[in-house]
């Protein structure tokens, strides 16, 4: 069967390509020779499960250890009925996984032979079997969190702990190493005392280990998967320029660096009519693909079901992704650091950001999509907007300024702070739809950001959108508009500035900075 790029499920060297992980994978073993137990939490698919199977099966290289691999997906609510029907149904997993792998371990199961008392029962099962046979007994929980906020959950965690503490002061044996895994750290989580209590402060997880090992894939790493499909394929393509360019729209996240690779692998080049050549254009492409409204996936829907069902959240990315406001990365911040689980943030900048370009672009267009939905605001595509190469910006620019003159005198000013910005990115939208494609450039050199990149056609524009605040921020924003252009080589650029004044005037100017030409509009 010939290999494919991989984008559903586990990936299986056999059938798949994929990045090279065995650095990650040494790192995760040196904390189970370590005794560690600790929480595998990432994202929704982020390779999570691959990375689980990776590890059993290089362990089982070593005689030292046995692997035990369970998961809570699909296990439904009736495990948890009473303390008896869970310790029951574990233990028959366990035993059910250990027949599986060796049918002489499993008959020590068979040394407890009183009646099932619960959680006492399930430690006895616990310590016989761990010390009956000869070798390290390590256990892998996926998806834990999929029933972690039962109480019998946090009983069980509760549990290993207890026998954990015991075995280092020589009172007990349990497994050697154990490890949770699921998108929600289990470390965090309060176990309560009684259905009145509001939990107690410390974690029934507070002995596992931190898990630091990025489990993001860097360039280097993306190349590993490029560099074995150029073999199979009998492909030249410049490798290191395309996994640079991967890792600059997906920011290393595993199912989008599959996800990339396998759209140019099997729509692109099909639509190219070439089958034997990757290029950098192609992965612009691919970027443009996914991220359009219409392309949809169980991850992307996932994105904009987590930020509908929490409005806190919501507001923010809006703040971060809209008005472009800096805000610091706080792990300790509730909302903040449930955007980081559902992967939206990344905690890699000291500001807040999206975790990549293709989450930024999307989140964007749901955005506009959302308010032009709700606003029923539609603009004609007026032919004064498009020239025969491409776009006049400053008929766009000047049209919005009549827009706002015109329908948005009678609006307070906390609306126009609010939603300004927002305006005029839906004002834009219809008018480039077709040919041509806007997104937000995240990040660019040293820590700055521009607003709009639009690409029409054969040519490139960018707009950055300020608030006025003085002529001394003025002139600094024109030296920052100078300096975007100067990243993307080009000589002219534009500035729409928000002048919530009471003395504003709505006003336009050509300014000549440095080698730059720059047009404002003054709404």
């Amino acid at each position: 069967m010939a290999k494919f790029f991989n984008d559903t499920g586990n990936c299986i060297p056999a059938r798949h390509y994929m990045v090279d992980t065995s650095g990650k994978i040494k790192k995760i073993i040196t904390l189970i020779e370590q005794g560690k137990y600790f929480t595998f939490n990432r994202p929704r698919q982020y390779g999570k499960t691959t990375t689980i199977s990776a590890l059993a099966n290089k362990l089982k290289e070593n005689s030292e250890y046995f692997v035990i691999r369970l998961s809570f997906e699909g296990i439904g609510d009736s495990i948890f009925e009473s303390n008896l029907h869970f310790c029951e149904r574990f233990v028959h997993y366990i035993k059910e996984e250990v027949e599986f792998l060796d049918t002489d371990y499993a008959k020590h199961f068979q040394f407890v032979h009183e009646e099932n008392t619960g959680f006492d029962y399930l430690s006895k099962v616990i310590t016989n079997f761990v010390s009956s046979i000869p070798k390290k007994v390590v256990i892998i929980i996926d998806e834990v969190d999929k029933s972690s906020d039962n109480q019998l959950f946090l009983h069980f965690i509760g549990l290993l702990r207890d026998k954990y503490l015991k075995q280092n002061e020589g009172r007990d044996h349990t497994f050697y190493s154990v490890i949770l895994a699921g998108v929600h750290d289990v470390k965090t989580l309060k176990l309560k005392i009684s259905p009145e209590s509001t939990g107690k402060l410390n974690s029934p997880w507070n002995i596992a280990s931190d898990f630091t090992i990025d489990m993001s894939f860097n360039a280097q790493e993306i190349s590993t998967m490029l560099i074995d499909y150029c073999k199979d394929k009998n492909m030249e393509m410049d490798i290191a320029a395309i996994s640079e360019r991967i890792y600059y729209y997906t920011s290393g996240y595993p199912y989008l660096v599959s996800k990339m690779c396998k759209v140019v692998d099997e729509i692109i080049l099909q639509e190219k009519q070439i089958q034997n050549q990757w290029t950098v254009d192609d992965m612009e492409l691919c970027f443009k693909k996914i991220s359009a409204e219409n392309y949809t996936t169980t991850l992307f829907d996932d994105l904009t079901k987590n930020l509908e069902n929490n409005p806190e959240l919501y507001q923010t990315v809006f703040d971060v992704i809209i008005n472009s406001e800096r805000l610091s990365f706080n792990i300790n911040d509730p909302v903040i650091n449930l955007g980081f689980i559902f992967g939206i943030f990344t905690d890699k900048e000291p500001n807040l950001s999206i975790h990549n370009r293709i989450f930024e672009q999307r989140i964007y267009n749901y955005l506009l999509s959302k308010y032009n939905r709700t606003n029923i605001r539609k603009h004609e595509q007026i032919s004064v907007f498009h020239s025969e190469n491409g776009l006049v910006v400053s008929a766009i620019l000047r049209k919005f300024q009549q827009f706002m003159r015109e329908n948005n005198s009678d609006k307070d000013k906390a609306f126009l702070e609010r939603e300004g910005r927002l305006l005029f990115l839906s004002f834009i939208k219809p008018i480039i739809n077709g040919s041509g494609f806007d997104f937000k450039e995240p990040t660019v050199g040293n820590e700055r950001r521009m607003d709009l990149v639009i690409t029409y056609l054969s040519e490139r524009y960018v707009i950055e959108l300020k608030r006025w605040e003085g002529e001394v921020y003025h002139k600094k924003g024109l030296q920052q508009l100078s300096d975007y252009l100067d990243i993307y080589s080009l000589k002219k650029g534009y500035l729409l500035i928000y002048d919530f004044r009471k003395e504003k005037e709505y006003r336009e100017e050509t300014i000549q900075f440095g080698d730059k030409e720059i047009f404002a509009v003054w709404v």
